[in-house]
């Protein structure tokens, strides 16, 4: 089944997690962490988004981030190409760094913000690479020291995270840290590792509690929340695609693009198709994947069938595209 769009807008939360390929790790050493984080830094910087909360572990990352006016697809497919890049290079390795596409669940801050955050910043003890709140306090590869100026990151939004804990700084800290205290208390948060109308509802006993009470809810695998936000953000979420689809049904066809992309190009719509590996086919190629998937919205395999290729080659097609659009300008035009 193909993979539904991600809903994005802006003021909208994102809790995204990124897995290496086949949980193997992502980060050898405090070198690779370093790099990852001015990766980040560096596409926050071009696609404005606030972050609130991270987590770096040996084969998975942690980010709780807000769109502005920037995409957290745009912002994820520079930040993952960039560090594989830098980390193939340096550990003299090939093929895929990370585990398909990163997964992007949107929340619910009213519901979920606060123990998001305390969610991701207590990942570091549930994984065992420090022991207590105290280590924590100090570890550099998590939002939590930043919190406490431990240790520095600009780009991490913390006034944010601190006013939802007292009027003043001494009072916010307290309240944040007998927050997280309070959570590792409490034990993990499994609801809170994804969406659905379970992990929504607070798990099966939360869900067995509405059906008891009669109450029906909506449910969203991209989505948590309860079924009123669930509603309110898949019809957020269909006008800004409906915009996108537009296209489409102006009769954007497969083929007509693949013509214009070769226009543009200097190939045929035939070469685009063809498994040659010519310079100027890849990237034809790579362009047309690009705006298949981003402008007029069709599925990974659907491109793929058309091409002759695999849903996977489409995906890597896809971020060089991207890449190469941004670099040259490109603007998706007859």
């Amino acid at each position: 089944m193909p993979r539904q769009a991600r809903i994005d807008y802006p003021g909208a939360v994102h809790h995204v997690l990124v897995r290496g390929i086949n949980r193997a790790a992502i980060f050898v050493d405090d070198d690779d962490r370093g790099q990852f984080l001015r990766c980040l830094e560096k596409g926050l910087w071009k696609n404005p988004l606030s972050c609130y909360a991270w987590a770096l572990l040996p084969n998975h990352v942690h980010l709780l981030m807000r769109s502005i006016t920037g995409s957290v697809t745009s912002l994820m497919r520079s930040l993952l190409t960039g560090y594989a890049v830098y980390f193939n290079r340096r550990h003299q390795r090939v093929g895929y760094v990370f585990q398909d596409r990163f997964k992007s669940i949107l929340c619910d801050e009213q519901a979920h913000f606060r123990r998001l955050v305390r969610y991701i910043h207590l990942n570091p003890i549930r994984a065992g690479l420090v022991k207590d709140i105290w280590e924590l306090n100090r570890f550099p590869w998590c939002g939590h020291s930043v919190i406490l100026s431990n240790n520095r990151a600009e780009w991490q939004d913390v006034d944010t995270v601190l006013a939802l804990f007292g009027k003043t700084v001494e009072e916010s800290l307290g309240g944040y840290m007998t927050f997280l205290l309070e959570g590792l208390l409490t034990g993990p948060e499994g609801d809170l590792e994804g969406g659905g109308l379970i992990r929504s509802a607070g798990g099966w006993q939360g869900f067995r509690a509405l059906r008891k009470a009669g109450e029906r809810w909506r449910g969203d695998e991209r989505i948590l929340g309860d079924s009123a936000f669930v509603s309110r953000a898949l019809e957020i979420g269909g006008e800004r695609l409906a915009g996108r689809h537009q296209k489409e049904h102006d009769g954007w066809t497969l083929q007509r693009l693949a013509h214009c992309v070769g226009k543009m190009t200097g190939t045929s719509g035939g070469q685009i198709r063809s498994a040659k590996r010519r310079p100027c086919c890849s990237k034809s190629r790579s362009i047309f994947c690009w705006w298949a998937s981003q402008e007029l919205g069709y599925p990974l395999t659907e491109i793929g069938d058309y091409l002759g290729i695999t849903r996977q080659a489409v995906f890597s097609a896809l971020h060089r595209g991207g890449g190469i659009i941004e670099r040259e300008g490109l603007q998706f035009q007859e």
